[in-house]
């Protein structure tokens, strides 16, 4: 049975991480209404911002922006037919990108949007494009801020979302080779049958089966399942996956330091 410290041990492999995807999804970043929390936005994009300060090459994966459309448009909750959710997004993309700008400015960072769909990892020329354009960004020292772009995807219909970033995220780890991957979400990692914290996860399929894979209401469209399945495609390709609740005060300067912070989940031996 392995112990605490092993555990710590195990977690100091992200200390040696040079490329990682941080994802937060829309619950962290925005209010219930789908007001941009401007408050935990500033908090994300110092964490971001710190992470690319130490010389990490950082590709910024983030939800949010239909939620904003909703907001900005005065609906009361995300819309179910297609064209509505993109008017939301056409009108909400542009109000976040706008605001983590400023933020990131203010950081001293700068940042690139890249909107994405299914048909982006379709074809391999456009696969290819995508990882030299990726490459570049990153070498260059610019955070590329990566969302779905439900403005002309019309995977809603087809069932083929990327299940609010989460599995979009995990594709990006693959696409440029990343060692790691962090899930920022409102609670602080995976929880067993008690509401106590898990550690570590050794057994993402194990892992699924105590989730109850039922998708969320609100204004997201991800959920635990979700996250779990991103992490298990990350962590196949020989990442490290940590799920950590964003919320908390330097989480993702702690998450590099090796510090015991939320759940961690081991990449597969190569």
């Amino acid at each position: 049975m392995k112990t605490s410290n092993d555990m710590l041990c195990e977690r100091a492999v992200l200390q040696d991480a040079r490329r990682v995807v941080v994802k937060v999804g829309t619950h962290s970043i925005a209010t219930r209404s789908g007001r941009p929390d401007h408050k935990a936005l500033r908090r994300i994009v110092r964490g971001v911002s710190a992470l690319r300060k130490a010389g990490l090459e950082v590709l910024f994966v983030s939800s949010g922006a239909v939620a904003a459309g909703v907001e900005s448009l005065g609906l009361k909750a995300r819309p179910k037919e297609t064209t509505d959710i993109q008017m939301c997004a056409a009108v909400g993309q542009a109000r976040f990108i706008s605001e983590y700008e400023k933020l990131f400015a203010a950081e001293g960072v700068t940042i690139g949007q890249v909107l994405l769909t299914h048909a982006d990892f379709d074809d391999r020329r456009r696969v290819a494009n995508l990882r030299r354009s990726l490459d570049h960004l990153v070498r260059a020292g610019i955070v590329p801020v990566i969302n779905e772009n439900d403005i002309v995807a019309d995977e809603e219909v087809k069932g083929l979302t990327f299940g609010d970033n989460d599995w979009l995220s995990s594709l990006i780890v693959k696409l440029v080779h990343a060692d790691a991957l962090v899930l920022l979400t409102t609670v602080d990692g995976l929880m067993d049958a008690a509401g106590k914290r898990v550690p570590v996860v050794y057994n993402l399929r194990e892992a699924l089966k105590l989730v109850n894979a039922v998708a969320p209401g609100g204004l997201s469209k991800g959920g635990m399942d979700s996250k779990l399945k991103a992490a298990q495609n990350a962590a196949r390709s020989g990442a490290n996956v940590v799920m950590a609740n964003g919320a908390r005060p330097r989480v993702l300067e702690g998450i590099f330091a090796g510090k015991d912070i939320g759940t961690f989940m081991p990449g597969a031996a190569l």
